[in-house]
C-alpha cells in the first residue's frame, strides 16, 4: 500500500483480533486507508455502513475485516446446518466476485473460516460441492447463489452478515429483483450486520439501504473527487475513421508497460484487437462472450505482464485490481459517467500513477457532458495533428472459438444458469451480465 494513500491509524489501534493482524501482516498492511479508517470501528461496533470511497482504496479489505471479526467472535448458531453460510457477499460481476474471494483468502485463508466462491459459467457442481462441504462466508453473483438456494443447496436463515459491493452496478445490470429475493429470505435487517459499498452511490442506492438496512451509517470519503488525483486525463475529439490510427499512433508513442483498452460493445472489441494485432501488438479481448475459463486464463497473463494490452468491455471496469496498469485507453467513450469513473480507476491503483486517454468521436461524445459533470471538472482536450496518426497495416484474422456457444433461446454455460443445466418444468433463475 502506498505511504500517501494511507492514514495515521494503525490496524493495531482498531479492536481486532490478533489473528487478523498476523493476517494483516502477512499482506504488508500495517495502516487504515480512509474509507478502512472511517468504516471499520463502526462496523466492529455492530453498526451498519453505507460507504463511498474512490476506487482501489481498500473497501474489500474493510467489509472482509469486519466479517472475520463478527463471526470470530461469535459462536454460530446451534441449529445452523454446516453448509448454511453466516455471511454472504453479493457483487455484480463474476471478475469482481473472485477478486474478492482471492482477498478473502490472502486475509483469512489461515483462519478457521470457510470460504466458498459461486458464479456462472464454470464449475457447476465443483462450487455446489463446496457449499455442501460447508461454508462459513459465501461470496459470490446473484443468479448462480439463486440457483443454487432454489435447490435447497443451502438456506439464509443463519445469515448474520450481509455485504453488497458496487450496489449501484446491481441496478445497471438489473439485479436489483434478485437482491431483494435474497434479502427477504435472510433474517430481518435488525438481527444482521450489514454493509453496503461502492465507488458512487446514487439516490436509489440510498433507497435500498434504508429499506434493507438497520439505520446505516453514511461515510463518504471525499465524495466530490471521484477520480483519483494520480490519474493523468486527456481527451481527444476524433472523427470515427481517425481512432485506429490515432490509437496506433498513441501505442507507439507512449510505449505503455500495461494498458487497457475500453470498448463499448464485444464486437468493436474483436476489431480493436484484430487491429492490433495485424500491426504487431501483442493483444486479446476480454468480453461477456469468452468463456469463463479464457477470461480467467486472461486476467492471469495480463496481471503478470504476459499479455501487455487487454481490450475489454465494462466486464473489466470493476472488480479487477491489477497492479501496474500504466494506461487506460477509452477507445470509446463509454455512455454512463459512472462508467467513465471505474474504467480509469483500473489505473493508479493504491497511490500509483497512470494515464486515462479518451477519444471522442461523433457516435459516443454525447456523454461527455455528463462525465465532466460526475467528476466535476473538464477534461483536458489535446489537439489531433497529422503526424499524431499512424496509417494501420491491415488487421488480423482472430480465431473465435472461444466465444461461448449460444442455445437457441439465447442462453449459454456463461450465462449464470448452471452451464446450461435445466430441469424440465423448472423455471431457471436470472441470467448472468454479458457486458
Amino acid at each position: 500500500m502506498q505511504q500517501d494513500l494511507v492514514t495515521n491509524t494503525p490496524f493495531t489501534d482498531l479492536p481486532l483480533l490478533p489473528v487478523l493482524i498476523e493476517g494483516l501482516s502477512r499482506v504488508g498492511f500495517t495502516h487504515c486507508t480512509p474509507i478502512q479508517a472511517a468504516a471499520l470501528p463502526l462496523a466492529l461496533a455492530g453498526r451498519d455502513v453505507a460507504g463511498q470511497a474512490q476506487t482501489g482504496t481498500g473497501k474489500t479489505a474493510a467489509f472482509l475485516l469486519a466479517i472475520m471479526q463478527h463471526l470470530l467472535s461469535r459462536p454460530a448458531d446451534e441449529r445452523r446446518r454446516p453448509n448454511d453460510p453466516r455471511a454472504i457477499v453479493l457483487a455484480p460481476t463474476r471478475e469482481l466476485a473472485i477478486q474478492i474471494h482471492k482477498d478473502a483468502l490472502s486475509l483469512g485463508g489461515h483462519t478457521e473460516l470457510k470460504f466458498a466462491l459461486v458464479y456462472g459459467g464454470v464449475d457447476y457442481d465443483k462450487q455446489r460441492d463446496a457449499i455442501a462441504d460447508g461454508v462459513d462466508v459465501l461470496i459470490g453473483t446473484p443468479g448462480r447463489i439463486i440457483d443454487y438456494f432454489k435447490q435447497r443447496i443451502f438456506d439464509l436463515k443463519s445469515i448474520e452478515v450481509l455485504v453488497l459491493d458496487e450496489a449501484d452496478r446491481m441496478f445497471d445490470l438489473g439485479f436489483i429483483k434478485d437482491i431483494r429475493f435474497l434479502l427477504r429470505r435472510m433474517p430481518k435487517a435488525t438481527e444482521r450486520l450489514n454493509m453496503l459499498f461502492s465507488a458512487t452511490l446514487s439516490l436509489r442506492v440510498h433507497e435500498l439501504a434504508y429499506e434493507h438496512m438497520n439505520n446505516a451509517e453514511a461515510i463518504e470519503i471525499e465524495p466530490d473527487k471521484v477520480t483519483v488525483d494520480k490519474v493523468t486525463q486527456l481527451l481527444y475529439h476524433v472523427e470515427s475513421r481517425e481512432k485506429f490510427p490515432l490509437l496506433i499512433g498513441v501505442l507507439q508513442r507512449e510505449a505503455p508497460t500495461r494498458t487497457l483498452i475500453f470498448v463499448n460493445t464485444r464486437r468493436g472489441a474483436e476489431q480493436v484487437e484484430a487491429v492490433l494485432c495485424g500491426n504487431g501488438f501483442e493483444a486479446a479481448r476480454l468480453t461477456g462472450d469468452v468463456l469463463q475459463k479464457k477470461r480467467q486464463k486472461l486476467i492471469h497473463q495480463f496481471a503478470t505482464g504476459e499479455l501487455p494490452i487487454l481490450v475489454a468491455t465494462d466486464v473489466a471496469a470493476r472488480g479487477l485490481h491489477i497492479p501496474g496498469v500504466s494506461h487506460v485507453i477509452n477507445f470509446d467513450l463509454p455512455q454512463n459517467a459512472e462508467d467513465y469513473v471505474h474504467r480509469i480507476g483500473r489505473t493508479a491503483r493504491a497511490g500509483e500513477t497512470g494515464d486515462a486517454i479518451s477519444f471522442a468521436c461523433e457516435q459516443f461524445v454525447f456523454s461527455l457532458a455528463e462525465i465532466e459533470e460526475l467528476i466535476g471538472h473538464r477534461i483536458p482536450t489535446l489537439s489531433l495533428s497529422d503526424e499524431m496518426l499512424v496509417k494501420p497495416a491491415p488487421a488480423a484474422r482472430i480465431e473465435r472459438d472461444d466465444r461461448v456457444p449460444r442455445r437457441r433461446d439465447g442462453g449459454g454455460p456463461g450465462d449464470g444458469r448452471g452451464g446450461g443445466r435445466r430441469r424440465p418444468g423448472r423455471r431457471s433463475p436470472r441470467s448472468e451480465p454479458t457486458i
